[in-house]
């Protein structure tokens, strides 16, 4: 589980938020930070490969809108 639940921006722009899923925090903390590669990342959540590839596309695509746009983040946690 991710220790933030939101970040805000500022300036804040679109005052809409981005919802990231908590499954897509996991997939690019393995992935971006503790650089396992998509089969490894896929293994230790019990998805496979192109289920890691799409989490990591959305909240990459998710995290870049929000700081582009000056949205909130925050983080579902089913």
């Amino acid at each position: 589980m991710p220790f933030t639940e939101r970040i805000n921006p500022s300036p804040r722009g679109n005052d809409e938020p981005i919802y990231l899923d908590v499954a897509e925090v996991e997939a690019l903390k393995l992935v971006d930070l503790d650089k396992l590669t998509l089969e490894e990342a896929g293994e230790r959540m019990s998805v496979s490969r192109n289920t890691i590839w799409r989490l990591v596309q959305s909240g990459r695509e998710k995290l870049i809108r929000a700081i582009v746009e000056g949205r909130q983040i925050l983080i579902q946690k089913d």
